[in-house]
Parts: structure tokens; sequence; C-alpha cells
């Protein structure tokens, strides 16, 4: 016999960080459910032990301690609940016995390592080699890198192990796998979600497989964790690189695939955990689910983001203002999908210079969404403060912000729920909004959504519900008018902006594309409008600092991804001749 079979199990689970118990139990679950079903190597995402990104606390003694802990207690319940026959792979906080302690080594030299368990015991471990230092990753603060690959024969079958980025950088494990020339490859990934962010994935694990001439199982985590989304999309692809099973997107679940390939030669490997051969009699046929399409990828990521940030964190429901504006419906439409109506409120906060439509627009969206909605009358406290401090202009303008602020937040301390900021990523960039107002909140769905696209997501919205035979969730005129922040007679944002598909245009070269002045005006922007633009954004990073977390759905949102000085002398300019 040349070859041999392999029952592979890829649980795409969605882990809480800190939540060492509540994640052995995932681990529990996942494992004996994958035992029933002949499994015979099941494979955990990165970190699924801790959650991940655990940030700071990777650095904690008590936390290294307890994680070593939990990972014995598992690998003892998996031989008493019946399952020690299967190997199980978890990713967790290790812990470097090697590393030199030094001035700017992580304490404890804790490592993003990975656990084979099997018959009631912990058989090896891998490390992480390439820790990435980039974009919403500072891996170098809180891990040691490891220095060597891990094959493990398993059903006499050779398996390779990789840990997300060393996929990634084909020197070092990777490189050295292909010399090697293992059966399969098995990656743990802890990949946050960004849009086309799958169609990169695939074409990455296609080109491994070919390099490596061997079967190659990605499998990925779910969820939400601050402003990260996990989106799953766990994959297996043949050693000619073409696909042959894909799990769902954002969606939890066990994928399991039949493998088959060469038996192990005499040649030594790091562990042997079972080296006798096995043969699967009926195997099963694979499923590729469908990916989604644009817009509804961003629509579940946005929803996923909301509904784990609040159940993760406790909170019992969600409130905003309602203005009757594109920005609250998308939202409230977003925290419905996540939540459901009964946890989620609205507000309408109107002040003498909401329009009669704000009003019933509000009203009108709460009824579709089967959601509680109330008034508050802030002219009454808006006089009191203009009459006090003699408040005129801009000044008279953001203190109604304030007040609807000021409003929500009162209600949430005396109800409990959870404020949602309203605020897209174009106003974000050029600072629409006013700190203390608008921008109140614990949480802000469309923080890194371009006002182009929440209208896109509004329309998509409307479009699924029409397909469903449901009511549409948003009013076409939400959609349809021009917005305003009603906050004096008349107003529109084009008053203060330029109109929003320019605006977002030029946002996309400076944010996403980082490009300076110079080479966004040729791209054949105004330059005046340019430079306009530009400032307002450099001038603008005091509030976002102190804006909410909310979903990242972009390559670049604002935060973790994008870091730049409060204090910056800097301003791009387009030379002139």
């Amino acid at each position: 016999m040349n070859s041999g079979d392999l029952r592979v199990g890829l649980a795409q689970v969605n882990p809480t960080v800190g939540d060492l118990a509540g994640n052995r139990a995932l681990i529990l679950e996942y494992a004996k459910r994958a035992a029933g079903e002949g499994v015979n190597l099941l494979v955990f995402p990165e970190m699924v032990l801790t959650g991940y990104p655990i940030e700071d606390l990777a650095l904690r003694p008590s936390f290294q301690q307890a994680v070593a802990e939990s990972l014995q207690e598992i690998a003892v319940a998996l031989k008493n609940e019946g399952a020690g026959d299967l190997a199980v792979v978890i990713g967790y906080l290790g812990r470097s016995s090697t590393a030199s302690i030094e001035l700017g080594t992580p304490a404890g030299a804790p490592q993003n390592s990975l656990a084979i368990i099997y018959q009631g015991g912990i058989r090896a471990q891998y490390s992480k080699c390439h820790l990435p230092n980039y974009g919403v990753f500072d891996e170098y603060r809180y891990f040691v890198p490891g220095d060597k690959g891990l094959i493990a024969r398993i059903c006499g079958i050779d398996i390779a192990f990789a840990i997300c980025e060393d996929l990634w950088r084909f020197d070092s494990v990777i490189k050295g796998y292909q010399v090697q020339q293992p059966g399969a490859l098995m990656v743990i990934n802890g990949s946050p979600y960004e849009q086309d962010k799958d169609d990169v994935r695939f074409s990455l694990c296609s080109q491994r497989a070919r390099e490596l001439d061997t079967t190659l199982a990605y499998v990925n985590m779910t969820g939400g964790q601050d402003e990260l989304v996990f989106d799953g999309d766990s994959m297996v692809v043949d050693s000619s690189g073409e696909l042959i099973a894909r799990a769902p997107q954002f969606s939890d679940g066990l994928l399991i695939v039949d493998i088959s390939a060469k038996l192990a030669s005499a040649k030594e490997v790091d562990v042997v955990i079972s080296a006798e051969p096995h043969l699967i009699n009926e195997k099963r046929n694979p499923s590729v689910v469908a990916r989604l399409d644009a817009l509804e990828e961003v629509w579940q990521a946005l929803v996923v983001g909301i509904r784990d940030y609040v159940n993760k964190n406790g909170f019992k429901s969600v409130i905003t203002g309602l203005s009757g504006g594109i920005d609250s419906s998308v939202s409230m439409t977003l925290a419905v999908d996540a939540l459901g109506p009964d946890r989620v409120f609205g507000v309408c906060l109107p002040s003498k210079y909401s329009s009669e439509h704000s009003q019933s627009d509000a009203y009108e969206l709460a009824k579709r969404l089967g959601i509680s909605i109330r008034t508050v009358e802030i002219e009454p406290m808006v006089n009191e403060f203009v009459s006090h401090l003699n408040l005129t202009g801009l000044a008279e303008e953001n203190i109604q912000a304030r007040v609807r602020g000021s409003a929500l937040m009162a209600l949430s301390n005396s109800e409990g729920h959870l404020v949602l900021a309203n605020g897209n990523k174009s106003e974000l960039a050029v600072g629409y909004s006013t700190i203390y107002g608008d921008a109140v909140g614990g949480y802000a769905p469309i923080k890194d959504v371009s006002k182009s696209m929440v209208w896109e997501l509004a329309k998509w919205r409307n479009s699924r519900a029409r397909e469903l035979g449901e009511v549409e969730p948003i009013p076409t005129n939400s959609i349809e008018k021009a917005p305003s922040a009603e906050l004096r007679p008349d107003q529109k944002d084009s008053d203060s902006l330029p109109e929003y598909d320019l605006l977002d245009r030029i946002l996309d070269a400076y944010v996403e594309g980082d490009l300076g002045a110079d080479r966004i005006a040729r791209e054949g922007f105004d330059p005046v409008v340019v430079e306009r633009v530009l400032r307002l954004v450099d001038a603008a990073e005091y509030k976002r600092r102190q804006y909410p977390p909310g979903p990242k759905v972009t390559s670049r949102a604002f935060g973790r991804d994008r870091r730049l000085p409060i204090t910056n002398i800097w301003r791009e300019s387009v030379t002139r001749p």
C-alpha cells in the first residue's frame, strides 16, 4: 500500500478572548462531535484556547500559567470523554524555554503556539516563526518567534504544520517543508476579515499547495473581537492547487474532508502520533460553499461585529438616535439583523431645525424593523445652554449634538443599553462630527464604511428583503434625500464638504492608498479640493482617537490599521508649476 487515508476535521469556531473555560468547553464539544464522525485529525484555529488577539494579556504571568494548566486539563478531558484516539491540534499561548531574557523580549517569552494532543497527553508543540508586525498586528510586542517547523506522523502520513503568517512567507518553515515533502500541510489561522481577502487567501493556499506538491488544509476562526471580525473561510486545496472543500463565511461549523496521501517513508519525523496506515471505505464528498457577493459579505461582517461586541461584553441591548437619515437607518437595520428587534431601541431627538420628514422617516424605519422608538424633545435643554452661555454660530450647532449625546448616554445609564454611534468613515475622516455629541457611544457599526458604501448597503439590504418577500427595512426617502446634520436652517452636508462621490474617491487614495497630494492630483482631481480634503483629514486625528471602536471591513481602517500622531505639523500640498 503506497497511500493512506486521513479524515480531517477543520473546526471553524468563535472563541472569546480570555474565556478559558468557555473556549475549553467549545474545544471539547467539537472534539466529541468529530470523534463521532470518524475524524482522525481535528484542527482548531490559531489561539483558539485564549481567543485572538489577546494583546498584553500575553505578557501577564498569571494568564500564561492559567493557559498552560487549561491545556493540560483539555488533554486529560479529551481522553476521559471518549476522544483520546483523536489527534487534536489546538492553538494556544505557549512559552519559550530557550529564549534569552533581555531588554526588548516580551515578558515571560510568550509564543503563539499549537499543540498536538493525543491519548491524554501533549505529544508535540510548534510555535509561529514569522510574527506579523503590520496593519492590525503587533506580534513582535507579544511573542517570541519559533525557529523550526513540525512534521508529525498521523495514520502513517507525514503531516506538516504552520501558523497563519508562516504560510505567507516562503522562507523558513515552508521552504523546509518543500524539501521534506510531507503528505499534507495543516495551517491554523486567526485571519481578520477585510474586503476581497477570501480571494487572496485562496490564491495563496493554491500557490503553496503546488509549491509543496501536497494537500493543504486552512482553518480560520469566526466571530468578532473588538474592531476585528473573523470570517472563517476555511478551505482545503489539493496538490495541484484546486479547491476541493470550503466552509461558509461568518458561520461556525465542522468541515470534514477525506484526503489520501502517500504513506511515510523511513525518514525521521518530529513525532509519531500513529504509524499504522488507515483506509476509509466510504469517503465523503467534500462541499464547496459559494462565496457571498461583495455587499452581502460586508453586511455580514458588520452584523457579526455588532453581535459579538454586544454579547461578549454582556450588554443586553443597544440604543441610538434616529434622525431618519441613511446612516442611522443602516446602523439600526444592522443591529436588528445582529440582535433581533427586541434588543434594539431608537430615540428621535428633534430640534427646532429638524424637518418633519426626519421624524416621520425615523418612525417609519422603526415600524418596518419592529423596534421600540420614543421622542425626546431637545429644544428646551438646548435653549438653557444657549441662554446661559450666550452661544451662537457653530457653538450653537454643536450644543444640539451634545445635548443629543447626553440624552442618549443618560438613557444608557438608566436602562442599561449600549449606545451606538452612527458616523461613517467619510465623516470620521474629515472630522464632520461633534466630539461628545454624535460621536458618543460604545460601538460604531459603520465606522469603517464610506458614505458611498452606506448607500450601496442600504439598497442591497432592501433588495435582499424583496427577494425574500419581506418588507424593505429602510424607507426610500431615507436613501434618496440629501444628507444633512440639521443643525441650522436648510443645512446640507454638501455645504461643508465636496459631494460624497468625489470625497470618497480622494479619501480612498489618501487613507487606503496612502498617496500624497501630488500623486492624488495627478489622478485628475482638482488640486485645491485635494489640499482641502487632506487638511481636513489631518486636522481631525484628535477626534478619531476618541471615537468608539467599530468593525474593520476595509484594508485600512482608522485605529489599529492607520496610526498617526495627533500633534503633527506635516501637511500635504500639491506642487504648483
